[in-house]
């Protein structure tokens, strides 16, 4: 045996060996007095099986997961095109700036020309390019009729101290 011919090497391997058992005794006695204090009691799912557990391993499990967990939605662009023009007008609403709506109308223009001359699977693309001009005059006349339409401040009730507590208001206020 080649252990018999290396001392040191048989003594280095019976010390890994004695080494991985204290520390699998170390592990069990760590876990043994986590749940004495009952740290292990009302976790999440106790008493229901794990999921996924005895189904054939999917590769893509994390990816899916990860789809799942973050609402992370892959539509074709016709049908991102299409739903990006129905939201565009509140997009630009929270924006400021003239210039910042420009661009952000141009990049869409852009993306929906580009899109027209692609062969992308899914539904045919319905969505036009948006008239800047027009749709920079039309934010204009939102954000002019948001700032005029703002409500006056509410002006709260005077207040009334402990002793006009049982007089109505139209007698001695204050």
């Amino acid at each position: 045996m080649p252990e018999e011919r290396d001392p040191d090497r048989a003594a280095s391997r019976a010390a890994a060996r004695a080494r991985i058992e204290q520390q699998q005794t170390w592990v069990d006695v760590q876990i043994r007095q986590a749940m004495e204090r009952g740290e292990f009691e009302n976790l999440p799912g106790h008493g229901k099986p794990i999921e996924g557990l005895g189904a054939e391993h999917d590769p893509d499990w994390w990816l899916k997961r990860l789809v799942e967990r973050e609402r992370i939605t892959v539509l074709p662009p016709s049908v991102a095109l299409r739903k990006e023009d129905a939201e565009l007008e509140e997009t630009l609403d929270r924006m400021h700036v003239e210039s910042e709506v420009r661009a952000q109308v141009e990049d869409f223009n852009d993306r929906v020309i580009r899109a027209r001359y692609s062969l992308s699977p899914g539904p045919p693309l319905i969505t036009m390019p948006r008239d800047v001009e027009a749709t920079v005059v039309a934010w204009r006349e939102r954000r002019e009729a948001r700032r005029t339409a703002r409500p006056a401040p509410a002006v709260p009730p005077p207040k009334r101290h402990w002793w006009n507590r049982w007089r109505k208001p139209s007698e001695g206020g204050s």
